[in-house]
């Protein structure tokens, strides 16, 4: 939990000057929270920090193949999600575009671990399976439970929402891991301080991240939101092939197009 820890804290500060930019540099006031807000923040800050167990756990199993796959289904449980808890459905040609994207990424990470169409239906009852599935699941959650924290503050700028949600979260988030690591692993974080120089670095990268997901939830739905971010896949199977080299399979190539498909398909629905 180390990592996480650095993530977290070494971000809360940055998170902070960048809420205080917007609220004294541009003159904007701060958002005032409610109960609705509360419990949406807490509810995101939990299922992140699950998610992160749940991932950490994954990858402790030998057989984790099939978990990280399905875990990559977190767009569609995504989209169920916020029709739930937000009501807010996504239109039939957005979730046909989410559909074949997610497979597109469900191809391009089952031919990385080279598993097949019967290796993935072996492997369904797996107890890594059903952890990667979790995973996916509470990765998912945390995004609709930040934009509806964000959202509740009905605040006229959505910047300064999406800043005041990541404040609050991150500090949640980090008051949790370090109760976390002071009963379980105290030994972590003497080893973060000794490393600050780099773990601050980690920590200003993390805040870039968190900052920019947590303002696209804030201005869209988060189905939408989560479906475009996988367009990071596309250019690491560009870079594995034109800069390194590498040989790719059908598989890969299938998946590609057909994820670049899904999000061309979303963007010319979200412009028209």
């Amino acid at each position: 939990m180390g990592a996480t820890y650095v993530r977290f804290v070494f971000a809360l500060p940055f998170a902070v000057i960048w809420l205080a930019v917007l609220v004294l540099g541009f003159n904007l006031d701060l958002p005032q929270p409610n109960l609705a807000f509360a419990g949406w923040v807490i509810a995101g800050s939990i299922t992140q920090i699950i998610f992160t167990f749940l991932l950490i756990w994954l990858f402790s199993f030998s057989n984790f193949a099939v978990g990280t796959t399905l875990s990559k289904t977190e767009v569609l449980q995504v989209a169920l999600l916020e029709a739930i808890l937000l009501r807010e459905a996504v239109t039939p040609l957005a979730a046909g575009a989410i559909v074949v994207s997610s497979i597109g990424v469900l191809a391009l990470s089952a031919s990385k671990d080279r598993l097949t169409v019967g290796g993935m239906f072996h492997g369904l009852g797996k107890k890594s399976t059903l952890i990667g599935l979790a995973s996916g699941f509470f990765l998912g959650a945390s995004s609709v439970l930040f934009r509806g924290a964000a959202l509740s503050l009905n605040h006229d700028s959505l910047l300064t929402s999406a800043a005041f949600t990541l404040v609050l979260a991150t500090l949640l988030q980090t008051i949790l891991v370090t109760i976390w690591l002071i009963i379980f692993e105290k030994g972590q974080i003497s080893s973060v301080v000794t490393n600050w120089r780099v773990a601050a670095t980690v920590g200003f990268a993390g805040w870039i991240a968190s900052i920019c997901w947590f303002t696209a939830f804030t201005l869209t739905n988060a189905a939408y939101v989560r479906a475009l971010g996988q367009v990071e896949l596309i250019f690491t199977f560009l870079v594995s092939v034109l800069f390194f080299r590498e040989k790719v399979t059908r598989a890969e190539i299938g998946g590609a197009i057909l994820l670049a498909s899904g999000i061309v398909i979303l963007i010319l629905e979200r412009v028209t």
